[in-house]
């Protein structure tokens, strides 16, 4: 090469410079897989639209389809592990009270901001009364606790009779380790690296028995996953999101819901 001509710099395609800022921000703490406190190492990313929640962002919008519309006024919504309040859009027109907990300071705060009526509270010891919310949403939750038993207990403890919950969630099985740690955490939208511990990941069938013993027996699960053509256009910027898609496959994430007797 010439003296004094620099050297040229490569040309990445939009994805590529995304796959490359994921594996690693320089600056940024290393922590332990699993840590809370990855939430408010992220605050500023809640609402990004291509930031490192985009993919919650879409789930969230799945996520409220399975919500009923409000049947009476004031009815409440409870929104466990509300994060930054990323349901609120979605849920908007259907009539509840949108009340929020959770366990991250910063989380909470971005969600009031957003119209959520959120508190900082622990999923396995939920700040409300018995039987005192109409719908219960628990998203993306279960895979970070260390005892979905009790996380369940909670959220049936505060559900009305005949009120519905509805949960997201990662499967206990090799095909999530792979889709969601080994190739989603290194996917632009994908988790945040080391947001999850697949040693905590859900098994379907202990999901449903401990539905059944706190007064959900008929526990309803369907797979989601991005739909395909939506996440390539959102790739090159064509799109502003993605449509989650429903599927009959519930080995890596899944979608559950059922009424309280």
């Amino acid at each position: 090469m010439p003296e004094g001509r620099a050297e040229p710099v490569p040309l990445l395609c939009q994805p590529c410079r995304m796959l490359q800022l994921r594996r690693g921000s320089p600056g940024a703490p290393v922590r332990p897989r699993n840590d809370p406190g990855q939430y408010d190492d992220l605050a500023d990313q809640w609402w990004a639209p291509r930031g490192e929640f985009a993919m919650l962002a879409w789930i969230n919008a799945a996520r409220a389809r399975l919500v009923p519309p409000a049947t009476h006024p004031g009815a409440v919504l409870l929104d466990v592990a509300c994060g930054g309040g990323l349901l609120a859009p979605y849920v908007a027109a259907k009539g509840y009270r949108h009340v929020g907990v959770d366990l991250s300071p910063t989380a909470a705060g971005t969600a009031r901001v957003h119209g959520v009526e959120a508190v900082r509270g622990d999923a396995l010891a939920l700040p409300l009364a018995d039987a005192s919310a109409d719908v219960v949403v628990a998203g993306e939750l279960l895979e970070h606790v260390p005892d979905v038993e009790r996380a369940i207990a909670e959220a049936c403890r505060v559900l009305k009779p005949g009120g519905r919950l509805v949960l997201d969630t990662v499967a206990d099985t090799w095909l999530a380790r792979f889709l969601v740690v080994t190739v989603g955490e290194r996917l632009p939208a994908g988790p945040p690296p080391r947001l999850h511990d697949p040693a905590l990941f859900v098994d379907r069938e202990r999901l449903r028995q401990a539905c059944a013993r706190h007064g959900i027996p008929a526990l309803r699960l369907q797979g989601l996953r991005p739909g395909i053509p939506g996440y390539l256009l959102w790739l090159v910027r064509r799109r502003p999101d993605v449509p989650m898609v429903a599927t009959r496959v519930t080995a890596a994430l899944f979608q559950a819901w059922g009424d309280k007797r």
